[in-house]
C-alpha cells in the first residue's frame, strides 16, 4: 500500500496505463501521477483502429479514450513521445530516451506490446505493421490506391483487418499458419464458419500457408511467394503476425521476465516486485482461479487489470488476487464472436444453443471435466448469461511469492 499523497509512475498511455491512473483518482489517491507514453497521441483505444477507424467509419478523435478536458481534470502529468529505456527496481526510478530521470513511490509498467516483425520485410516500400493510430492511418490512405492486399497472420487482428479492407472493395488475400482463421485458438468448428463468412465477401482465403519471400520492384513490394510456390500479387502487404512484450527497457531491472516470450512475471496480485506491479498486454500473473500463469492481450483485461491494482496500490494489508474471467470479443463482416474463459481448439465441444446454419450459436468448451470456456456467434447475451460456468469452474491455487 502506498500513502494517499504518494508519487505513482506509470509506464505506459494506452488503456491499461491510462485506466490504472483513472481508477487512482476515482479511489481516492490525492498524491502525484505520472504517465509516460511512447506514442504523441493522447490516450486512446486500440480496438476501434482495425474496425471503426480503418474503416473510415470513425475519425481519429472518436478513437482517444476521453477529451482534452477530462484529461485535465485527471490532474496527471501525461508525458508523451518519450519511451522508457531502463528501470532501477529497488529506487523505483525510471530513465527515458529523452533523458528523463522519473522516480515514484511505486511504478506501475503498462508499456504493452510490438508486433512481432517477420524475416525479409525489413526496408521495403508496402510493407506494414498494425499496432497504433498512426499505423491505421497510413494502411486506409494506402488502401486507396492498393490494387492487392496481402494480410499475412489469420489471428484476430490479421481477420479484422482483411474483414476492414474487403468491406471498402479491397482485393484482400488473408494468408496464416492456421487451417481456417482463429482455428488455433476457438478450434475448428468456429475458425471453419469464420473462413465461410471471409470466403462468402469475397477475401481470398490461404490456410497453412506462410510467406516463403517477397518480389520487388525498385524496393516497392509487388508480390510474394508461399512456402508451397504459388505467387500472389501484391503492392501492399500488413503484418499481422503476433507480437512481443515491450520488455526490453527492463533488462537490466532485476525483475522477473519470461523464458518463452519476455512478459513480465508477477504474482497473482499482479505485482513483479515491492510496490512495482504490470498491468496489460505486458504482465504474465499468476491466475488462482486458473492455477496457473496466463497473459492476456485484449482491452477488456486491460481496463479490469487496472482497476485491480489501482485497489492494490492504494488498499491497506495484503495485496487482492486478480482473478478475471478472461473475455475477447471480435467482429467480422455481420457477426460477432464474444469468448468467455479460454478456449482451446483441444477441448471437447457442446452446442449449448442456436445452430450453425443461421450464424447464431453458444457454444462450451470442455477439458478433463472442466468448463474452461463458453463461445458465442451473434448471441450476446446468451455468450454473457452463461459465463457463469466458466467461473464456476474455477479451482483457487495458491500463488507463488515474487521474487
Amino acid at each position: 500500500m502506498i500513502l494517499t499523497g504518494a508519487t505513482v509512475l506509470i509506464i505506459g498511455a494506452g488503456a491499461a496505463g491510462f485506466g490504472t491512473a483513472e481508477a487512482l483518482r476515482r479511489s481516492g489517491h490525492t498524491g502525484r501521477i505520472i504517465v509516460l507514453g511512447a506514442e504523441r497521441h493522447a490516450p486512446y483505444d486500440r480496438p476501434p483502429l482495425s474496425k471503426q477507424v480503418l474503416s473510415g467509419a470513425w475519425e481519429p478523435e472518436r478513437a482517444r479514450l476521453r477529451t482534452a478536458e477530462q484529461l485535465r481534470q485527471l490532474d496527471a502529468e501525461l508525458l508523451l513521445d518519450d519511451a522508457a529505456a531502463g528501470l532501477d527496481s529497488e529506487r523505483h526510478r525510471v530513465t527515458t530516451t529523452a533523458g528523463r530521470r522519473l522516480s515514484g513511490d511505486a511504478v506501475v509498467i503498462a508499456t504493452g506490446v510490438s508486433p512481432r516483425e517477420l524475416p525479409g520485410l525489413t526496408g521495403i516500400d508496402g510493407v506494414q505493421g498494425f499496432r497504433s493510430l498512426d499505423d491505421a492511418l497510413v494502411l486506409r490512405d494506402n488502401l486507396q490506391d492498393a490494387r492487392h492486399l496481402v494480410v499475412l497472420g489469420d489471428g484476430v487482428l490479421g481477420a479484422e483487418i482483411a474483414a476492414s479492407a474487403r468491406s471498402q472493395g479491397a482485393d484482400v488475400t488473408l494468408v496464416g499458419p492456421q487451417t481456417a482463421p482463429l482455428s488455433w485458438q476457438l478450434g475448428p468448428l468456429v475458425g471453419e464458419e469464420l473462413a465461410a463468412v471471409h470466403h462468402e465477401h469475397g477475401v481470398r482465403l490461404r490456410p497453412g500457408r506462410q510467406l516463403d519471400r517477397v518480389i520487388t520492384r525498385h524496393q516497392r513490394v509487388t508480390g510474394i511467394v508461399l512456402d508451397d510456390g504459388e505467387h500472389l500479387p501484391a503492392d501492399l502487404i500488413v503484418v499481422a503476425a503476433g507480437s512481443t512484450p515491450n520488455t526490453g527497457w527492463l533488462a537490466d531491472s532485476g525483475l522477473e521476465l519470461d523464458d518463452h516470450d519476455r512478459s513480465v512475471r508477477c504474482d497473482a496480485a499482479c505485482r513483479a516486485a515491492e510496490d512495482i506491479y504490470a498491468v496489460g498486454d505486458v504482465a504474465r500473473w499468476h491466475h488462482r482461479g486458473l492455477g496457473r500463469s496466463i497473459r492476456l492481450e485484449n482491452r477488456t483485461n486491460a481496463g479490469e487489470q487496472a482497476l485491480a491494482v489501482a485497489q492494490n496500490l492504494i488498499t491497506a494489508g495484503e495485496p487482492a488476487p486478480y482473478r478475471p474471467v478472461p473475455y475477447f470479443w471480435t467482429d467480422q463482416f455481420e457477426i460477432k464472436i464474444q469468448a468467455y474463459g479460454l478456449p482451446s481448439p483441444r477441448a471437447a465441444v457442446t452446442m449449448l444453443d442456436g445452430d450453425l446454419d443461421r450464424r447464431r450459436f453458444l457454444l462450451q468448451y470442455t477439458e478433463d471435466d472442466r468448463v474452461t470456456a463458453v463461445v458465442g456467434c451473434n448471441m450476446p447475451k446468451q455468450t454473457r448469461q452463461h459465463r457463469r460456468l466458466v467461473l464456476e469452474s474455477f479451482r483457487d491455487q495458491p500463488a507463488p511469492a515474487i521474487a
